[in-house]
């Protein structure tokens, strides 16, 4: 005798061996031995033979009208022998009933199971729901197998460009468009990003990058709703002092300003005045809550994406010829050595004398103009007066040395800060096609020097003072200059070994970081109240909505640092098409045995794996050949042609010298990074 039973969900027949009243003993034709509960045997018949058995249930199975089925089954619970007795006859074969078993088991949206082969069947409500469930996903079956035939001939559909970004970065598995994509990629045996390429649905290698930037970053996209810039209601003081700030030409967020008083006294007194729209704008307003989703002002050659809307930020900024209201630090300095004697925090309107520009006056701007006693005028002289330039220069070069003392080690600037100008760049934002032009910025520029110096004596004692008061904000430090020991960010007044200042709490810019805008805000209460601050200050001691926004300004930051590096990658990849640059000189920064060594561009922010070198040590100098780029993976392709000595070098330096006519000046596109922070 034979059974037919069911096993997690399979229906499957063998030789009863034995049977007891709880289970029988059941061998398979495979030879295979299963003991099988009684509730789970369905039928036995005495032939034909299993297998037999099976492929004649399916062939009925393939003839039952479903539709018919369902009128012949009773409106209560049945099973599946009584039903076959109703659709075919009394005398229904085994192979019939296994046939409608079958049937019904593979039509779920007209007979719901009720048990081991018994069934109730579906309302006309449900199963007209079903169909048409049924019919849309067919439809949608075909609608995939068209889209993914149009990607395999090149042509990409309008749904899939519209959600091409979704589909590539962050895929809902179940869209239609993301399945079109893989079954494409699948039967053409192309990876999906060369298979959208290939299809038209990315636009340019720039149009990818920022539209993959915007999407992680931006999904809203870059626009600010409607916002009024609130009035500063408190009556401040107009602070008796001519400030000069200084900047590079496209900067338009103007934070801080310079000041110099008591020239040709015993003491000195140096103004810092930072922009001060913490006097206006409140945590939790509407500006607030916009300036706390960006965290930062994003910076790329030629574009920026401002944290705050231009005309907030025109509203506060430190724009020349008006009384600004400021955030105002006084250092008063002994004449003769310099040392610090006192320091006061004052809120006030500031008048801004003029907004220098770094692009304009570097060339002019020397250090040798700047220790001349009697320079000889010059044609465009810059609009501060020589000697408060020449005691700015003084000082920023005396505390660096001290900052150097407490370092343990002069800061060096190894490597060169580059500067891109993209020429005709259109007002929306660059497109990808425009004319780059690089060229190397000094650091440690007298006007570099002596902002930079500025700054960080503002943020180091600003936050000392804050410490001081038991006010939290949020500081930037550096356990030690040890390799692998990074800058973190926190609440606790710790030392930066970078720097080498005992505290550093960013401060000084809060129309271009989040960051800033909240110290600053500490910073008020500490100005108005004193002593008592930490009772009246926005954000109080382990407050956790102060530990909130370090960390999103950690990720935002981050995210932004890593699209203007990729960008600026992108450009100097440009670069190298647009000059039709087919050698470099590289620098060796890298070399482990058996690996090809990493390389710098010499006079060029290129990094790149040397292929075909033989073995280098960390310094050699190397000529390579460019032998192609792809500017979707921002990767260079370079081959080895020769390792350089210093002769060669110096030699092609001094011909390179004689056939230039001269230097050549650009108009520098800075990216406005901190300048507090030098590099080691």
């Amino acid at each position: 005798m034979y059974a037919l039973f069911e096993d997690s969900g399979k229906f499957m027949t063998g030789r009863v061996l034995s049977e007891a009243d709880a289970s029988a003993q059941i061998e398979l034709d495979s030879g295979k031995r299963m003991k099988v509960k009684s509730a789970n045997l369905l039928m036995k018949f005495e032939k034909p033979a299993p297998a037999e058995f099976m492929q004649a249930g399916h062939q009925v199975a393939q003839d039952i009208e479903v539709d018919i089925a369902w009128e012949f089954a009773p409106d209560a619970e049945f099973g599946f022998v009584d039903l076959a007795k109703d659709y075919f006859s009394k005398e229904a074969t085994p192979a019939q009933q296994l046939g409608v078993l079958l049937r019904l088991f593979e039509a779920p949206h007209y007979f719901r199971r009720a048990g081991k082969g018994r069934f109730r069947k579906a309302s006309a409500d449900v199963i007209q729901q079903a169909l048409l469930a049924i019919e849309k996903k067919k439809q949608l079956q075909a609608l995939i197998a068209e889209w993914a035939a149009q990607l395999v001939q090149g042509v990409c559909p309008e749904p899939i460009a519209q959600q091409l970004y979704k589909i590539l970065f962050k895929p809902d598995k179940n869209a239609p468009e993301y399945k079109a994509v893989v079954e494409a990629a699948r039967s053409s045996h192309t990876p999906p990003l060369a298979l959208l390429q290939k299809a038209g649905a990315i636009r340019s290698a720039y149009d990818f990058h920022w539209q993959r930037f915007l999407f992680d970053n931006f999904p809203k996209g870059t626009g600010f709703p409607e916002l009024k810039a609130p009035v500063v209601l408190a009556d401040l003081p107009v602070a008796s002092v001519e400030a000069y700030s200084i900047d590079d030409s496209q900067t338009t967020e103007i934070d801080d300003a310079l000041s110099v008083q008591g020239l040709g006294s015993d003491s000195i007194t140096l103004g810092i005045h930072i922009a001060a729209p913490g006097l206006a704008i409140q945590p939790g307003d509407a500006i607030d809550q916009v300036g706390r989703a960006r965290l930062s002002t994003v910076y790329m050659p030629g574009h920026k994406i401002t944290m705050l809307p231009d005309s907030i930020v025109q509203t506060y900024t430190l724009q020349e010829g008006r009384a600004c209201p400021a955030l105002s630090l006084y250092v008063r300095f002994d004449a003769a050595t310099l040392a610090i004697l006192d320091s006061q925090t004052r809120l006030e309107q500031v008048p801004i004398a003029a907004n220098l520009r770094h692009d304009q006056l570097d060339d002019l701007v020397t250090e040798a103009w700047l220790t001349d006693k009697s320079p000889a005028p010059q044609a465009h002289a810059p609009r501060m007066p020589h000697a408060e330039m020449a005691f700015l220069f003084k000082l920023a070069q005396h505390l660096k040395a001290q900052r150097e003392v407490v370092r343990g080690k002069p800061e060096t600037f190894n490597r060169p800060d580059y500067n891109f100008r993209l020429v005709n760049t259109p007002e929306g934002g660059p497109q990808g096609h425009e004319t780059v032009q690089i060229t190397v910025r000094q650091r440690g520029a007298p006007l570099d020097l002596i902002v930079a110096e500025a700054m960080i004596l503002a943020n180091s004692t600003w936050g000392q003072w804050m410490a001081s008061l038991g006010v939290p904000a949020i500081y930037r430090s550096q356990a030690s200059l040890a390799p692998g020991i990074k800058v973190r960010m926190g609440t606790k007044a710790l030392p930066h070994a970078g720097i080498g200042v005992p505290s550093y709490a960013w401060s000084t810019s809060p129309l271009r970081r989040y960051t800033d805008l909240v110290n600053q805000w500490q910073l008020i209460a500490c100005a108005r109240q004193g002593a008592t601050a930490a009772l009246v200050a926005p954000f109080k001691p382990k407050d956790a909505e102060l530990f909130g926004i370090i960390s999103a300004f950690d990720t935002a930051y981050t995210a932004y640092n890593t699209h203007q590096s990729s960008m600026e990658r992108f450009w100097t990849l440009q670069h190298l098409q647009q000059q039709q640059i087919a050698e470099l000189d590289a620098t060796v920064f890298k070399s482990f045995p058996g690996e090809p060594p990493m390389a710098r561009a010499n006079h060029l922010p290129l990094v790149f794996t040397v292929h075909g070198a033989p073995a280098l040590e960390r310094g050699s100098q190397v000529r390579v050949k460019v032998m192609g780029m792809d500017l979707i993976a921002l990767d260079l392709q370079v081959q080895y042609l020769q390792t350089l000595d210093a002769d060669q070098l110096a030699a092609e330096a001094e011909d390179e010298e004689e056939l230039s006519a001269g230097p050549l000046h650009i108009a520098m596109d800075l990216s406005e990074a901190a300048v507090e922070e030098p590099q080691s």
